[in-house]
Formats: C-alpha cells, sequence, structure tokens
C-alpha cells in the first residue's frame, strides 16, 4: 500500500514577479508643481459658461488639465491607472475642443446679420444657435426699397411680415401727415405686428416711405409663427424686442401730439388713440370753457 504523499515536505509555491513597487506608505512632501497646474486648469474649465464660447473656454482649460495630469501621472510609476484615465479625458475634451470650434466656425453671417445680432440680439442673451435659426426664417434674404417709394400704403398694404430697418430711413405718415421716422434696427412694422393675434389679418393704417434708399430684413408672418411654436424661447425674445420697439415709438410720438390749441396729449391714453378727431377737438372746447370759467370765478 503506497503512503500518502507529504504535502509539508513539498514546496508547491511559486514566486510571483512584483512588476511595479508597491506603494506602502505616504508621501513626505507635497506633489510637484505639474500636479498643482493640472488642478488649477481643472477649476478654472469648470468655471466656464453656456453657448458656443462657453463650450470652447470650458473644454480648452480641461484639455490643459488632463494634459498636466498626464504628465504628472507618466512621472510616477504608482499612478499607472492615473495616467490611462488623464491620457482617454485629454483625448475626449482635445475632440471636444475641434468639434466646438467647427461649428463656431460654421455659424457665420453676413456682415449685415451680424450687425443685426450685435445691436438687437447679442445684449439679451441670444445664442448663436439661436439667432441662426432666426436668420434661416427669412431664409437670409435682404430687400431693398429705393429712395421714395413705399413700403406699405395705408389701408391697401397687407400686414403679412414683420421687418427691421437695416439701413437708410424711413418716413411714417397718416393721412398725408408726418408722424415719425424710422432708423436702423428699428422694426418696420411692430405696431401692425402687435395689434393682430396670429388667425388675424389686416391692413397698413399708416404710409411707410423711404426717405433715402434703404435695405431691410423680413420675417414671413406664418414662418415666424411656426419658428415660434417650436421654439418658445425665440418667441419671448419676439416679444421682448417688438413691444421694446413699439414703446420707443410711442415715447418719441408723444413729444410731437399737439391739438389746435398747442395742447399736449399723451399717445398712452386710450382716449387718444380711439376717440375720432371730431370728438376730441369737442373735447378740448369743453375743457377750454372749464378752464376759462374756472380762471373767471
Amino acid at each position: 500500500m503506497e503512503e500518502p504523499p507529504d504535502f509539508e515536505a513539498m514546496n508547491l509555491t511559486a514566486e510571483t514577479a512584483v512588476v511595479h513597487p508597491l506603494c506602502e506608505a505616504w508621501r513626505d512632501g507635497s506633489e510637484g508643481s505639474v500636479f498643482h497646474l493640472a488642478n488649477m486648469f481643472l477649476v478654472l474649465g469648470f468655471m466656464g459658461g453656456s453657448g458656443f464660447y462657453g463650450l470652447l473656454y470650458l473644454f480648452t482649460f480641461l484639455t490643459l488639465g488632463f494634459f498636466c495630469s498626464t504628465i504628472w501621472a507618466w512621472s510616477d510609476d504608482c499612478t499607472t491607472d492615473t495616467f490611462l484615465w488623464s491620457f482617454a479625458l485629454f483625448g475626449v475634451c482635445v475632440g471636444q475642443v475641434m468639434h466646438v470650434s467647427y461649428r463656431l466656425r460654421s455659424v457665420t453671417f453676413d456682415r449685415d446679420f451680424q450687425e443685426l445680432y450685435a445691436v438687437m440680439f447679442q445684449k439679451l442673451g441670444v445664442s448663436l444657435a439661436h439667432f441662426r435659426k432666426i436668420v434661416t426664417c427669412c431664409d437670409g434674404d435682404i430687400h431693398t426699397i429705393e429712395e421714395d417709394h413705399c413700403f406699405a400704403v395705408e389701408g391697401k398694404t397687407a400686414i403679412d411680415k414683420l421687418s427691421v430697418l437695416l439701413s437708410g430711413r424711413i418716413r411714417v405718415m397718416v393721412n398725408g401727415e408726418f408722424l415719425h421716422q424710422i432708423h436702423p434696427f428699428q422694426f418696420l412694422d411692430s405696431p401692425e405686428w402687435d395689434s393682430l393675434r396670429p388667425s388675424e389679418e389686416g391692413l397698413f393704417q399708416v404710409t411707410l416711405r423711404a426717405d433715402t434708399r434703404c435695405r431691410y430684413v423680413a420675417w414671413r408672418r406664418k414662418k415666424l409663427y411656426l419658428l415660434f411654436a417650436k421654439h418658445r424661447y425665440i418667441a419671448k425674445i419676439f416679444a421682448l424686442v417688438v413691444r421694446n420697439d413699439i414703446a420707443e415709438k410711442l415715447y418719441s410720438l408723444n413729444d410731437k401730439a399737439f391739438n389746435g390749441h398747442k395742447h399736449r396729449f399723451d399717445l398712452r391714453l386710450p382716449s387718444y388713440c380711439h376717440v375720432p378727431a371730431t370728438e376730441l377737438e369737442k373735447t378740448d372746447a369743453f375743457l377750454q370753457v372749464q378752464v376759462q370759467g374756472g380762471r373767471t370765478a
């Protein structure tokens, strides 16, 4: 009968080769300057904002931060995993920088639209991506009006678009009388646009005639409402700029509204907007009698 093997006498252990040194204790000193520089870049990167330029700022500093982190991890034998992750994130950030730069380069406009964005939309925080949708809605077309030609005729021209003057000067008249002028980067038909609901139709109540050669951009009514339905943010922006334009026109008219006795009218009063001229004259005569009676008394 065979005896059982003596496992204690047999040496079945094999020495494993140690590839990397073991990290058994904390370092006495701080890390090098590259490590701290990497974290500074990361902090600056995460302070980036929104929009194309905000993304470009964000990923540029993240790229620098992960690049410095990769260099730091390469110099330390105990940070193999850190090196691999840092290098992978560095590659991802480089790809994002290239992608954002390409998209930013592709969002370019003509000089007229660049000025329109700078004057009317940039101060409201509208991104280039949203402005691109606005430009696309008007097909990027610029229209021209020659001197002494009319943009709209009182009681004849339909209200079917929203327009902004880019250059030149437009004279606004009602019943042949001058009201005010429209200057560059003001709406040509903001009161008419705001007076109608999307389902309503109407005609201009004023005549708009070009004093000089004018250039303007126009959005068709139906296409613009479709854009508003898809992007509520753009709808709010247009509501803001249109009503601000109307307010500026009203205040400019308020200094020019006088009756036959050189008394100033306030255009913000509903009575002035809706009462016929004959009724206004009667009301003014009545007020004159009341004032004179009060003084006599």
